[in-house]
């Protein structure tokens, strides 16, 4: 009796490894961002007139987020420079190379610092933003759109809005055109965020 409960244990690791992998953890207020339903996107002046719109699409994060108690969430967000677009391949390109300098910077990112409860649907989310290698206080001025519990777990959404100075972040270029800038100096950003409540797998490739 005791030869069968001695094989049984050596045995369980072996059946439990055969079953796959380790099931995703769920809970811990830790979220998989939605990368399908979330984006990040900046305007800027284009001389002094109309707004240039962009976005990243490389980009990732991490979020931990208690809706009963949201002044203890955090964020970490890393974007990929060279993924920058503005639907204009030679601006793409001029943009990469001559103000983002992705070949030395191949990356941005924002930590929180700080979360703050506005309303029952709005926070104040204070953090460092790097670019090119220079970190800068910003706060961004965040909506809690709402949470859902679905039949494939519970989501939440947020829109956070945030604006800057890119000389602040040692991009001095200014060319000019017509006597006008071509690039303005103030930078607005939006995060928008849809995210799983769990730590989920990657998807494939």
């Amino acid at each position: 009796m005791k030869t069968a409960v001695l094989i049984a244990t050596l045995a369980a690791p072996a059946l439990l490894s055969a079953q796959g992998p380790a099931p995703m953890v769920i809970g811990g207020n830790k979220w998989t961002i939605d990368m399908s339903h979330s984006a990040v996107t900046f305007r800027v002046r284009h001389l002094g007139l109309t707004w240039v719109n962009g976005t990243f699409h490389q980009w990732s994060g991490e979020l931990v987020y208690d809706p009963n108690n949201p002044e203890a969430a955090s964020i970490k967000v890393k974007f990929q420079t060279a993924s920058v677009d503005t639907d204009n391949e030679r601006r793409d390109n001029d943009v990469r190379t001559n103000y983002l300098v992705v070949d030395s910077f191949p990356d941005m990112a924002f930590t929180s610092t700080k979360v703050e409860k506005v309303s029952a649907e709005k926070l104040r989310i204070s953090g460092d933003l790097t670019i090119r290698g220079i970190a800068r206080p910003v706060v961004l001025d965040t909506d809690i759109n709402g949470v859902l519990n679905g039949q494939r777990g519970r989501r939440v959404s947020f829109s956070a809005t945030t604006a800057l100075k890119r000389q602040d972040y040692g991009i001095m270029r200014n060319s000019l055109m017509e006597g006008a800038q071509v690039v303005g100096d103030d930078v607005r950003i939006q995060i928008d965020v849809e995210a799983i409540e769990g730590v989920r797998p990657s998807p494939a490739p």
